[in-house]
């Protein structure tokens, strides 16, 4: 069964969902309502005419079908649409996953002040078969927009068809997106990317690189040495750490600092207790005052400020929610966090994906009809490429005594 909000300008009712207790459905309520008091709900965009009309902007890109009866667009884009249908596993094995991202994209629901769609919520039960109904229901009872689902599967078996209303889908699967469909993931591709850029403007272009072999580790790795080749860069050698109490890798560093190349940079793919281990070695190597950059892994395995001192200075990157340069309309983390449990520990990182989901589904057609257009959400600023991905920039943060804070030359 679908569970449904109505519009700005009805009476408004939160929806049960699958495994989610009443006091969370009312402290979601408590934090939606702070986001609407602490703010005017716009948010930053970058790029392309922010007055720009469907009557004077220019034509849509050809891969987009959107409904033009809405209301014309904000100044800043933001066009929703009339009935928004979410996707999610509220029941199944990604249930669990599904109660951040819900939570979040309802925080960005209450918290928007100016026009609303009608939301309801579908669930998918975490499979292609409960993703096809899903689907088809929402489709049926009206539905102009999609966001969802979550699971890789399910975006593969909804990707598989043409989709007949815009979708945002909250994960890359092993298909392309679409025709009319954009695909908006936490994805390691992207940290890597991202991590590439950041050392080459730097003008660290030769990088040892540290990985433990795990998917994202390789996935992030790829991306840089992909953004590294394309601008004259390289990946001088991969040191493969294994396990939480890694071999000694001192011989194999300075090795790597005395090969005809040099070492520019040095990129960690691997969690932070294994961090811990490898930084006094990267001292011993020589290696402590290049630029130490390192995935969102970083974060895993960390949290004691006594042991994580050793880190400090290496920069990784997060969520701009959590370095507290996030969209005006959501209200600190620590705020949140303090009083809805889907927003605290690493749940906290699926909260803010949730948020910025909500986001896109509203600037969905101005980031379509102009490429260079940006928007700040909560999870770094966000764009849509030409095959439909959704490519975010992070934040970026590091240790100093063994607290996390912003970094702070993180630009240009």
């Amino acid at each position: 069964m679908a569970a449904t909000v109505q519009p700005s300008n009805a009476r408004t009712r939160m929806p049960r969902a699958v495994g989610t207790q009443p006091r969370a459905w009312r402290l979601l309520a408590g934090a939606a309502l702070a986001a609407m008091l602490a703010s005017c709900a716009t948010v930053q965009t970058t790029g392309g005419d922010p007055a720009a009309t469907p009557s004077s902007a220019p034509a849509a890109d050809a891969r987009w079908a959107f409904d033009d009866t809405r209301p014309a667009a904000e100044r800043d884009g933001y066009r929703p649409a009339r009935k928004l249908a979410v996707l999610l596993p509220m029941s199944g094995t990604l249930a669990t996953a599904a109660a951040p991202v819900r939570d979040g994209l309802l925080a960005g629901y209450y918290g928007e002040r100016r026009e609303r769609p009608e939301l309801a919520f579908y669930d998918t039960a975490g499979t292609a078969a409960g993703t096809a109904e899903a689907y088809r229901r929402a489709i049926a009872e009206g539905a102009d927009q999609i966001v969802g689902p979550l699971g890789r599967d399910e975006v593969d078996a909804l990707f598989r068809s043409p989709t007949q209303v815009p979708v945002l889908a909250l994960n890359r699967g092993s298909i392309q997106a679409p025709d009319n469909a954009a695909a908006f993931s936490l994805a390691p591709e992207d940290e890597g990317d991202a991590a590439a850029q950041y050392l080459l403007k730097r003008n660290a272009r030769h990088v040892l690189v540290l990985s433990n072999g795990e998917d994202a580790a390789r996935r992030s790795v790829d991306a840089l040495t992909a953004r590294l080749a394309q601008n004259g860069g390289s990946v001088v050698s991969t040191l493969a750490i294994i396990g939480d109490s890694p071999l000694d890798q001192v011989p194999a560093l300075q090795n790597a600092l005395a090969s005809g190349t040099g070492v520019d940079a040095v990129y960690l793919a691997i969690r932070g207790n294994q961090a811990r281990v490898i930084a006094p070695q990267l001292s011993v190597a020589g290696l402590a005052t290049r630029p130490r950059l390192g995935s969102s892994l970083l974060t895993q395995g960390t949290g004691k400020a006594e042991e994580d001192q050793i880190l400090d200075g290496i920069v990784f990157p997060t969520e701009s929610w959590s370095t507290g340069a996030s969209a005006r309309s959501l209200p600190p983390l620590t705020t949140v966090a303090r009083d809805l449990p889907t927003a605290r520990g690493g749940a906290a990182r699926l909260f803010a994906f949730g948020f910025d989901a909500w986001l896109l589904s509203g600037y969905l057609e101005h980031l379509a009809r102009t490429p260079d257009a940006a928007i700040g959400g909560a999870t770094g600023m966000l764009r849509i490429a030409g095959d439909g991905n959704v490519m975010r920039q992070p934040a970026w943060a590091t240790w100093r005594n063994g607290q996390v804070v912003p970094q702070a030359d993180a630009g240009g």
